[in-house]
């Protein structure tokens, strides 16, 4: 191979996600020297990564990041978005994908390049291998693709070769599993940022982190589907809430092992498959008055392992706005031990007037809702509601004033819509 083309990685013998095993003429390696009391401890190497989320929910995933990945550090917005922040991890990188309001994680490298092109060169190349591996580790992939512009580019067309031979990843423009990200780096940010090889950091400490050239980035997302893809859903549903929306709507609202969970106009169940799964409860309820809605729930809780034998969770065919049939449902299902029938935590995505419902039954609608869940929960219950009539939920809350008490809210964005996350309490 000609030194402009530039020599390949080792392709690792067992397949992806294995590394090469040693050369038997390889010469021995010479024994470590021990460490003393003086010698200073290095720490583990970090792997940095970019975690993307549905703007508005920034706060929520960072809470998240503090629980499920305790040893992160540097955690910080990305440059110029609003929908991303990076953080160093040490150790493992497969608890990232316990995250649950977190959309997608990336494993980054910043490479002080002026072109992709430069990509292709070895030691470039290599960290990229690397990043790839590292996703392997956690999720295994057979393909790949690239999201950059000029993908379609003799350029990019090269260096799906290189990555195919140093990996055995097929390439697949349209469908591969594994995203590989190509961007611009952001000027000015230098070696500081996540992901820079030690050259880059080398220059910035000179130049004070002003660099002419900002490189490029390098994005290999850990998984071959987003995070906020649930194994769970096996049905979808027209309408349904977003996941991470619902993860963050639990977290919101606090969980407690002794919760009796209510969830009114449950759809497809997406609300109270991530309540079940982000902790235990006393018992839990699903209401909804559309039996597909009911079919699709029952399939996808089924899948997620929330219903069998042992479990507290009921699914019944009812109108929410129904204060009857509510009530007869919560005392048939959330009776547990010796207290009151009653719901602790109840979640509401009532319709949006798009797919289902309509804008000019909302007011009466939200307006039922706050009503009938005041009847049928215990003392210091919470309420939370996912909505996009932002004007009508906020009139109805102040007309409810003697029922619910605002607790916090929370605008996200969420393919075109900006919905509210109203968490209540019980007066």
């Amino acid at each position: 191979m000609s030194a402009a083309r530039g020599a390949r990685p080792q392709r690792g013998a067992g397949g992806p996600g294995r590394a090469a095993p040693p050369r038997r003429d390889a010469p021995a390696r010479r024994p470590q020297r021990a460490t003393t009391t003086r010698s200073v401890a290095r720490r583990p190497e970090a792997t940095a990564v970019e975690l993307t989320f549905l703007p508005g929910l920034r706060d929520v995933l960072a809470a998240e990041v503090a629980e499920v990945l305790p040893d992160a550090r540097d955690l910080h917005d990305v440059p110029g978005r609003d929908d991303a922040v990076a953080l160093r991890l040490p150790g493992p990188l497969a608890p990232v994908v316990r995250l649950r309001t977190a959309v997608a994680a990336w494993v980054v490298v910043h490479l002080d390049v002026p072109r992709p092109k430069s990509i292709a060169s070895p030691e470039h190349l290599q960290r990229v291998v690397d990043a790839v591996y590292a996703s392997l580790r956690v999720a295994g992939s057979s393909t790949f693709r690239f999201e950059a512009a000029g993908s379609d580019s003799a350029v990019f067309a090269r260096l799906a070769e290189l990555l195919h031979e140093a990996t055995g990843l097929r390439h697949d423009a349209a469908h591969g599993d594994l995203v590989v990200r190509v961007r611009r780096g952001v000027r000015g940010a230098g070696g500081t940022r996540p992901g820079a090889g030690r050259g880059a950091v080398d220059r910035a400490r000179r130049t004070g982190g002003d660099e002419a050239d900002p490189g490029w980035d390098v994005l290999v997302r850990v998984g071959p589907r987003p995070l906020s893809a649930r194994t769970w859903r096996v049905v979808d549903f027209p309408g349904a809430a977003n996941a991470t929306i619902a993860a963050a709507m639990t977290r919101l609202a606090g969980t407690r092992d002794d919760d009796r969970v209510l969830n009114l106009m449950c759809g497809s169940g997406t609300l109270l498959a991530e309540r079940l799964l982000a902790a235990p409860a006393a018992a839990s309820l699903g209401v909804d008055r559309a039996q597909p809605a009911l079919d699709a729930a029952r399939a996808n809780l089924e899948a997620a392992g929330l219903l069998g034998r042992a479990s507290r969770t009921a699914l019944v065919r009812a109108d929410a706005t129904d204060a009857a049939a509510v009530r007869d449902a919560v005392d048939a299902h959330l009776a547990v031990d010796d207290r009151p029938p009653a719901a602790d935590l109840v979640l509401a995505d009532p319709p949006w007037g798009t797919l289902h419902g309509s804008h000019a039954a909302s007011p009466a609608l939200h307006a039922g809702l706050l009503r009938g869940a005041h009847a049928v929960t215990a003392p210091g219950a919470r309420l939370v509601v996912l909505t996009h009539e932002v004007k009508v939920m906020e009139r109805v809350v102040r007309e409810a004033a003697d029922l619910w008490a605002p607790v916090t809210t929370t605008r996200v964005f969420a393919k075109g819509h900006h919905p509210r996350v109203h968490v209540l309490r019980r007066v």
